[in-house]
């Protein structure tokens, strides 16, 4: 353990007799942001450590999933620091395109108004306005969870910097020949009006329908089968596999396209299943992006039929519709002219959503700029195989490789206004040039900028070295790149993880940006849903902290943190978080009160009493364990050890173990009271990364020093006790199984009983008064009759129940229960034997029978404990 060297302040005389956390969390905030405790200095000689937020979009407000992160990385952070690392946590927010331009697109629509009344550059100005008046409210929200980022290096990704950043990289990447032009198939928005990338669809199941169509006459006709049928407008021939026999008299025709008048190949075409429906499919190159592959593989045409807004374009009847009214309009055609074979309603099928507004997504031929992410992709799986990056949990490594090593190209455009502009332009004669930032864009009549920008995911992409500075060779660039861990939800490894792999090896010479990525789950419900507001199971967490304190919320947080694993939360557990957050401020109030320091030395070891020793020994493997979990990324085990130590060892015990000591005074109550103040010292050192403000409170009342948050971390000083481990446990096992009888027997926990301890030879001995004192045990009397006898770890311990209960109903009771025991166990016993059971049933149930065993000898053995020890009838 380490000595606090931190100058002492004037501590306060004394604690409140309650801990009010509203009164306490935003005063100390407020105080450490002040002082400058987050602020980190690139000239330091300490070893850095740095972590990035992942960027909140400026629209969003803290809900719980931010909350869950936030509490992981201060956890992390706030150890580090305290371990002497010159740490950052650089903070910052995400411009958010989409989301953002909707949201003002919104205000204005209340106006009457929209983006293209503005024009661009009025419309961009509004967005920045409505930036600084109403986004970024989550910073506030921050700093009432406790984040303790460096607000001083704040970023935002349509800063100058990044900009910079931004312009630097798309030149970059475009002189590689790594950015390119071209007309694909993208995800289209009708409603958002522009590109999305494919990690932008969400896809759920639909009701639809499925209709068989027949295409052509007679022999020469084929029957193809869809969901969407207004695309047939564009068809421009019909695939079919080269081996299947049925069509192959077809292959090379034409056939007609119903309601068209046009005439389309049959192509023969290996991506085509012939063991599915028909075996036949119709193919619109301009509206799916299978088609789109088999389009140009046969030099097809591509016949796009609907427009932005997903409006029918094709000559005919059926222009200017929507595409759902002209799916039921082509539908009810073609049935009409009896092309109708067959058709399925409801079909439930997989349908991709944006993201954003959950508009059913378009198929669209789209001129768009696109990354080859190729040679990046491959970079970034290499970084992961080789060791230079790692994965936790590790299992999580399958997932990352199944979405690198498969990446398709990158759409990076967006028909949008708000964004990192494209910086390229266009000249009047064909002329394309992409600008660089210290370059000046074309001039003269008929040069004009690209009109999109890029995606989202492009600018946070940089984020680990954009907002230290880069491309220029900034102090903070060269200390705290690469970033030490990124700590991230599993969810987005594809949408941002593996773009901030492929932009940082590149950008950086093959440095990755960070050298461990730490996933965690989801946060859900107490029953392990998905939390939604749709579900009416979404929690505000501000709620939560003004209920319970913000120290309770991120204790429960981090106590179901497991590695990769969703995080099931409910309000009776941050409740239950809260108590253990009082019983803190009580505990240390009792230390306080009863002698605890920090001044001097420890006491020699021939000083302590075994108890003092034991938890000393207790305190320095806790230390050691609390270690090994944090570096493991097991918040959820680091959290219940510090738990498990505080309540049950320093509270329940020691503390208890101890009153005698100090109520007796002399110099064992000083060497005590020295061992409680170190045990609450580095405890509550311990406990502060995960609860920051109670044990920042405690803390500076003990030690009168400055501030826990530049206190130094607790060290393993290596003292261990097992014999003193080993009688505590003895006088633990003496009092639990007394407690446990007298419950048995129905006495009420205060209820006072005479007693004889005989505790000779045993090390019990130097502990009469504590087990007295803890089990409410009287002295024998001149009258004492044993009427109840309890061996325990080698000592007896004789109790005088007459009078207290009736002993032949708690015989008749106790026989009752013996006898459910021992016919629990003949049954498990009898299924076990059984072979042919256990040749059949299945492991779980197999083990569920063993448990059900196991509990009913336990219980025989416990019942026939207390039958024992009851007086003669």
């Amino acid at each position: 353990m380490t000595e606090n060297t931190q100058t002492p302040s004037s501590p306060n005389s004394e604690l409140p007799t309650a801990y009010t956390p509203a009164e306490v969390e935003g005063k100390l905030y407020e105080r450490w942001v002040e002082r400058g405790y987050f602020e980190a200095d690139a000239k330091s000689e300490k070893p850095p450590y740095t972590i990035v937020i992942p960027p909140p979009n400026v629209t969003g407000s803290l809900h719980l999933g931010h909350a869950f992160e936030h509490t992981l990385i201060d956890a992390l952070t706030r150890r580090k620091r305290m371990q002497g690392f010159e740490t950052l946590w650089q903070p910052g927010m995400d411009h958010a395109g989409i989301a953002t331009q909707n949201v003002v697109e919104r205000e204005l629509a209340k106006e009457g108004k929209s983006r293209h009344d503005l024009g661009r550059e009025a419309f961009v100005e509004r967005v920045w306005q409505w930036k600084g008046e109403s986004g970024g409210q989550i910073s506030g929200q921050m700093r009432r969870l406790g984040d303790g980022v460096d607000w001083s290096r704040e970023r935002f990704t349509m800063d100058e910097g990044l900009s910079e950043a931004v312009q630097t990289i798309f030149k970059k990447l475009y002189d590689d020949e790594l950015i390119y032009r071209a007309e694909r198939i993208i995800n289209w928005c009708p409603r958002c009006l522009t590109a999305i990338s494919d990690i932008e669809v969400e896809y759920q199941d639909d009701e639809g329908e499925l209709v068989s169509i027949r295409y052509g006459e007679g022999d020469a006709s084929i029957v193809v089968a869809t969901t969407r049928a207004e695309t047939m407008l564009g068809d421009t021939a019909v695939a079919v596999h080269p081996e299947d026999e049925r069509y192959k008299h077809l292959v090379g025709t034409e056939i007609e396209l119903p309601l068209t008048g046009r005439r389309i190949p049959v192509v023969a075409d290996e991506h085509v299943d012939p063991e599915f429906g028909t075996g036949a499919v119709k193919v619109t190159p301009a509206h799916d992006p299978n088609d789109f592959e088999i389009g140009q593989r046969h030099n097809l045409p591509n016949l796009a039929v609907m427009d932005e807004h997903a409006i029918i374009t094709a000559h005919g009847p059926f222009q200017g519709l929507d595409r759902l009214e002209a799916r039921s309009a082509i539908v009810a055609a073609l049935r009409a002219d009896g092309r109708i074979v067959a058709e399925k309603r409801p079909y439930t099928h997989s349908v991709g959503h944006c993201s954003r507004c959950k508009t059913t997504i378009e198929p669209r031929l789209s001129m768009q700029w696109w990354v080859k992410v190729g040679p990046l992709a491959k970079a970034a799986g290499d970084a992961v195989r080789d060791g230079r990056v790692k994965i936790h949990p590790q299992e999580m490594e399958k997932r990352y490789f199944d979405w690198v090593d498969n990446l398709h190209d990158w759409c990076i455009s967006r028909q949008l206004w708000w964004g990192h502009r494209i910086p390229v332009w266009y000249g009047p004669n064909g002329e394309v040039v992409c600008v660089g930032p210290d370059e000046q864009p074309p001039a003269g009549e008929g040069w004009t900028q690209d009109t999109d920008v890029l995606d989202t995911w492009f600018s946070s992409g940089l984020w680990p070295f954009s907002t230290l500075g880069w491309p220029r060779q900034t102090d903070s660039l060269a200390k705290f790149y690469p970033n030490s861990v990124l700590v991230t939800g599993y969810d987005i490894l594809f949408f941002w993880v593996a773009r901030m792999m492929m932009f940082g090896l590149y950008a950086m010479d093959g440095t990755p940006p960070f050298h461990t990525i730490a996933l965690h789950g989801m946060v859900r419900d107490e029953r392990g849903k998905k939390m939604s507001k749709s579900f009416g199971n979404a929690v505000n967490p501000l709620d939560w902290m003004d209920r319970y304190g913000s120290d309770a919320v991120r204790f429960t947080l981090a106590r179901g943190a497991n590695p990769g694993v969703d995080v099931p939360i409910g309000e009776d557990w941050v409740q239950a978080s809260s108590k253990f957050a009082n019983k803190i401020w009580n505990a240390t109030r009792f230390a306080l009160m009863n002698g605890a320091t920090i001044e001097g030395e420890l006491p020699a070891v021939e000083q302590m009493s075994a108890t003092d020793r034991w938890i000393l020994s207790r305190l320095n493997k806790t230390v050691a364990e609390v270690d090994a979990f944090y570096d493991d990324y097991q918040f959820s085990k680091l959290s219940d050890s510090l738990y498990h130590f505080a309540w049950d060892e320093v509270f329940d015990w020691y503390v208890e173990l101890s009153k005698t000591t100090f109520f007796a005074g002399g110099e064992q109550a000083k060497v005590s009271g020295r061992v409680l103040g170190e045990v609450i010292d580095v405890m509550l050192r311990l406990l502060h990364p995960v609860v920051p403000f109670v044990t920042e409170t405690l803390w500076t009342t003990l030690t009168g020093r400055e501030s826990l948050v530049i206190a130094e971390w607790p060290t393993d000083s290596g003292f261990r006790d097992e014999a003193a481990e080993a009688e505590i446990e003895s006088v633990r096992t003496v009092v639990t199984e007394v407690r446990r009888f007298r419950k048995d027997q129905g006495l009420q926990d205060g209820q006072k009983v005479p007693a004889r301890l005989d505790l000779t030879g045993t090390p019990l001995a130097a502990h009469e008064a504590a087990i007295r004192q803890l089990l409410r045990l009287q002295p024998e009397g001149d009258s004492f009759s044993a009427t109840a006898t309890l061996p325990v770890a080698g000592a007896t311990v004789a109790l005088d129940l007459s009078g207290t209960i009736d002993v032949a109903a708690e015989r008749k009771r106790l026989t009752k229960d013996l006898g459910a025991a021992e016919k629990e166990k003949q049954q498990a016993e009898a299924k076990l034997g059984n072979e042919a059971f256990i040749a059949k049933a299945p492991d779980n149930v197999v083990d569920k029978i063993e448990g059900r065993l196991a509990k009913a000898e336990a219980d025989i053995a416990r019942i026939q404990a207390q039958l024992d020890a009851l007086p003669a009838a």
